[in-house]
Formats: C-alpha cells, structure tokens, sequence
C-alpha cells in the first residue's frame, strides 16, 4: 500500500495515518473498499498491530473509515476530508520545513518549485500502481 519511514521525524502513527488518507484521495482506495486487517496492514508494514489499531481507530471517528462489525473495516462511503485549517496549517509546516532545506542547499525558489513537482508527481505514480 505506502511505505513507512522509522527514521522519520513524524511518529509512525502519523505516516500510516497520512498513508491511508493519501490511497484514499488519490483514489487508490475507494468509498466502500475495504482497507487490509490490522494484523496484515502490521505486518506488512512491520509495525506493532496496535499502533494500525490506534490509526484505525482515530479515522473511523473522524470520518474516514467505517467499521462493520463482523465484516471489517472499510473507507467510509462518503470519507471525511481534513478541515481547510488544518489542510492549510499542515501543508504550512511542511512547506517551511522544505523551504528551509531549499536555502540551506543554496537553491533558487524555481529550483525548489521544480523539485517539489517532479516529487509530487512521482508520490502520486507510486501511490496508484501500488493500489
């Protein structure tokens, strides 16, 4: 599905739950399909099954996912998309984070553009043929 990074500044939690949410906008992962089992998701992607319960858990309150008790769990058919707040204050942090970088290696604010682009459109390449 996504790959998880534990040497990563954000807790693994975090990138499993943008994981998710990543398949889900672009389309990889649809309303009413269902999402891998706890155990599985944990395993393949090497993580302890409570932390994937914990995610799980956290989009099925916030929208995103639904549990059908018996069945599994499954995008919700109508997945809840972040607030425009915290859209903006997410995509803000990371954008400082990557304009900080771009100054520290001495590029140009075209030079960073650019490498943002090709980045964005290889992630979202890679995120539809794993699906």
């Amino acid at each position: 599905m996504f790959d998880i990074n534990p040497s990563h500044s954000s807790p693994i939690w975090v990138q499993i739950e943008e994981g998710v949410r990543r398949m889900i906008s672009l389309g990889a992962l649809k309303p009413g399909d269902p999402v891998p089992s706890v155990r599985d998701l944990a395993r393949t992607l090497r993580v302890n099954p409570n932390t994937v319960a914990r995610v799980y858990q956290r989009l099925a309150e916030a929208g995103v996912l639904a549990v059908r008790r018996g069945e599994g769990t499954y995008v919700a058919d109508d997945p809840a998309q972040p607030k425009k707040a915290e859209k903006s204050e997410k995509l803000r942090e990371a954008a400082t984070a990557y304009a900080g970088t771009a100054l520290a290696v001495g590029a140009t604010a075209d030079e960073a553009a650019a490498e943002l682009e090709r980045s964005y459109e290889r992630l979202s390449r890679e995120h539809r043929r794993k699906a």
